[in-house]
């Protein structure tokens, strides 16, 4: 019997100490697995975080490399055509005349500069009855000053009109790049439908591709037939996409609001600066128009000019102080923007 009691006792102590035991185990369980959750939600949080800082980092440093690229290239590129507009410094009278958009030849110019000093020194002899010096000075200025003096002013009137048209001409190829159409399309487009001297100069560049000549090049030939900073920006704008990428219509029509900002500008300086031209113009007309109207009214008062030794340095020293006053107000009516 009092084995019995013994067992049972023991029983009754292992029971007293299991119970609680067990009742640990099943509140421990209880908990954690109402709290696992957050943990595990918390432990993943970070571990995507981790993952995606390291793919952050990576992806950024690839950008990087990417944007470092394309200065890289962007850079060369616009090093490339400084290095190609100081080499094509030297304008030959070729370069000239082509610029000019006339199918004369250098040596047909010459020969035109001559027999337009002929007729000029032949008019001042027969007619004028000029001395040997003021012959001279015919036979310079019509043999050099006057046909060179044309070829720049048909020059620079043939370079207004482009610079004046190319703005919409930009609006065609961006219009034809978002629609679909390849950028070489575009160029012909203009060649066919654009006005002059717009339509001639890219008939050029695309009768150059099809010879084998890039799309590059034919600018950079363009750029030296027009040399307009407006062609220049064009250029840049296409030879930079060509070799980093990027929206080429988006640039192309920035650009052309460039273009036609400048073009307002150009008229806006045109039109405050049109006072102090007439100005300009009235005050350096005026001595030799006073001179001329003071010889046809009474021609004994001013001629002893013209037939002494006093009068000639007074009608030199006149004119200098007539060409300096003329440079200076044409310097001060000049902007640059």
């Amino acid at each position: 019997m009092a084995a019995r009691s013994e067992i049972a006792m023991a029983d009754a102590d292992l029971f007293s100490v299991l119970v609680p035991l067990f009742v640990a185990l099943a509140f421990a369980g209880a908990v954690f697995a109402f709290a696992y959750p957050y943990f595990a939600d918390d432990r993943q949080a970070k571990r995507l975080e981790s993952v995606s800082g390291v793919r952050g980092a990576r992806l950024a440093a690839a950008t990087g490399d990417v944007q470092s690229s394309r200065r890289k290239s962007v850079a060369d590129t616009l090093k490339e055509a400084e290095e190609r507009n100081n080499a094509d410094k030297k304008v030959t009278m070729g370069l000239k005349l082509m610029r000019a958009g006339t199918k004369m030849s250098p040596r047909e110019f010459y020969l035109a500069s001559a027999v337009t000093g002929g007729v000029l020194v032949s008019a001042s002899i027969f007619l004028a009855g000029l001395p040997i010096a003021g012959t001279v000075v015919v036979a310079f200025v019509g043999g050099l000053g006057l046909p060179r003096w044309i070829l720049n002013k048909m020059i620079a009137r043939r370079q207004q009109k482009f610079v004046a048209q190319l703005a919409n001409a930009i609006d065609v190829v961006v219009r034809g790049i978002k629609s679909g159409l390849p950028l070489n399309d575009c160029i012909q487009v203009i060649a066919s439908e654009s006005p002059e001297p717009l339509a001639s100069e890219f008939r050029e560049v695309v009768e150059q591709q099809k010879l084998g000549l890039s799309l590059s090049d034919g600018l950079e030939r363009m750029c030296a037939r027009m040399p307009v900073p407006e062609m220049r920006f064009m250029t840049i704008v296409i030879s930079i996409q060509q070799q980093a990428g990027g929206n080429l219509s988006e640039a192309l029509s920035n650009l052309a609001g460039v273009l036609r900002d400048r073009q307002m500008l150009a008229l806006k300086v045109k039109a405050l600066s049109a006072e102090a031209k007439a100005s300009a113009i009235v005050l350096g007309s005026l001595p030799p128009g006073v001179m001329t109207m003071v010889y046809l009214s009474s021609p004994e008062y001013i001629m002893p000019l013209f037939t002494t030794t006093i009068g000639h340095f007074m009608i030199l020293g006149a004119a200098v102080w007539m060409t300096m006053g003329v440079l200076v107000m044409k310097k001060m009516i000049n902007f640059k923007f």
